[in-house]
């Protein structure tokens, strides 16, 4: 077979239909028991990154895929499952369900002498299947472990509550009358600490680092339709960040404010939280905000001001590690730890292997990976050609090296693109 895709979340359902639309033969391979990702995840019941106060932070008529938008009575920004079951509908209504091989694992992805990709998968029965393809594409997400501080605060493993990651945070009903503690304030942080506060008896917002925190809109414009308007990309970055930074002046003042702490860094030289609620509920006194850890005692944490909180539970959200276990060492991370491919896409040393949905924009992802998904459908068709090796390592450098100057070295940063500049790159190759 030509193509084998690993995953059928968001990205693996676009790759399919791009693949589909070229008449090229491929298998999706997908562990979980239906299509949905990181959206199916909550209502499961299964640990994952997802949790059932998840909502799109995108609008879901850019959210949606070219061709098949989302039901009119659907809210602006609708809630996990409903984009579970707009995945579900899509992925029927596209005719891919017939290629994709539920409760299959990848265990192996190993390009052989002669230039084919062996995989290894185990299926439902728990057997293990080699199967040889031309080309693989990995489209499972990076969501993958847990990132916990390391150390941890002194005096952790006689903390007397429960230490958790976001990862395995399901439901505030599960912490009814309890004192927490969320540490963190990227986009999982402040939304389980929204969520929390609504039934935990307290809920406190421990933040070591300031970062810019947006809402969902800005004179009455989502913002991936400002990051999708031509008069957008058309401004300079410092012209944006005046922009920008007039405009939550105004909507919100400043963070300190709220007891947090002022960014360190101008607007979009890290990434931002995105969030219509957590400032409300701080106003509100419904969440507490506190500087960062320093140690715990028995219930108390302390923090780094000397307050100290009794707590019965924390919930560290500080993000995730990704890892690909399937694939060989040092792919696509680099020895610094930066994803490196061509295009955000192409391994260079490693024909055949292609990575879509591994970028991080402001706004919505699924145009990026529909263009991601034709591009990858041309170049498996024949239809657009790739540059040398060489060159594609020089693309790669020149861009880390732009990405380091703006938001600093590391995984996380390297994901970093901008919608617009993006893809009309991924439009200038064939």
């Amino acid at each position: 077979m030509s193509v084998c895709v690993i995953g059928a979340g968001l990205s693996g359902l676009a790759v399919m239909r791009s693949l589909q639309a070229r008449g090229i033969d491929h298998v999706c391979l997908e562990k979980a028991p239906d299509v949905g990702g990181i959206w199916r995840q909550p209502q499961a019941g299964e640990r994952g990154p997802g949790y059932l106060a998840l909502h799109l932070n995108s609008a879901k008529e850019l959210t949606a895929y070219t061709g098949f938008p989302m039901a009119d009575s659907l809210p602006l920004y609708p809630r996990h499952s409903d984009m579970a079951a707009y995945l579900r509908d899509f992925a029927e209504w596209a005719g891919l369900r017939d290629r994709i091989e539920l409760r299959t694992e990848v265990l192996s992805v190993r390009q052989e002498p002669d230039g084919h990709w062996s995989v290894v998968s185990r299926g439902a029965d728990g057997t293990d299947r080699t199967r040889q393809f031309d080309h693989v594409v990995v489209a499972s997400g990076h969501h993958t472990l847990p990132n916990l501080p390391d150390p941890l605060p002194s005096g952790h493993t006689s903390f007397g509550g429960k230490i958790l990651h976001a990862l395995d945070y399901h439901d505030g009903r599960d912490f009814d009358g309890q004192r927490v503690v969320v540490v963190g304030v990227g986009a999982s942080a402040v939304d389980i600490a929204a969520d929390l506060s609504r039934h935990a008896a307290r809920t406190v917002l421990s933040v070591r680092r300031g970062l810019h925190i947006v809402p969902k809109q800005l004179f009455g414009l989502t913002l991936d339709q400002i990051a999708n308007a031509p008069w957008w990309s058309r401004m300079s970055l410092p012209e944006q960040r005046r922009f920008v930074e007039q405009a939550l002046l105004v909507s919100r003042g400043r963070l300190g404010d709220y007891g947090l702490p002022e960014p360190d860094h101008p607007i979009f030289a890290s990434a931002v939280t995105i969030s219509d609620e957590i400032l409300s509920r701080i106003r509100h006194g419904a969440v507490i905000p506190r500087p960062g850890i320093d140690s715990l005692a028995g219930n108390a944490v302390r923090f780094t001001d000397d307050s100290v909180e009794e707590a019965d539970a924390i919930v560290y959200c500080t993000g995730y590690r990704m890892a690909f276990p399937f694939l060989p060492d040092g792919c696509p991370n680099g020895p610094r730890g930066s994803v490196e491919l061509y295009k955000r896409v192409v391994a260079p040393e490693r024909p055949g292997l292609y990575f879509v949905g591994l970028v991080r924009p402001v706004g919505t992802i699924t145009r990026l990976v529909e263009a991601q998904s034709d591009w990858v459908a041309r170049i498996v068709a024949g239809a657009a050609r790739l540059p040398s090796p060489r060159v594609m390592r020089e693309e790669i450098a020149a861009h880390l090296g732009q990405i380091a100057e703006r938001y600093g070295e590391s995984e996380g940063s390297s994901l970093q693109v901008e919608v617009v500049p993006y893809l009309r790159q991924l439009g200038e190759d064939g």
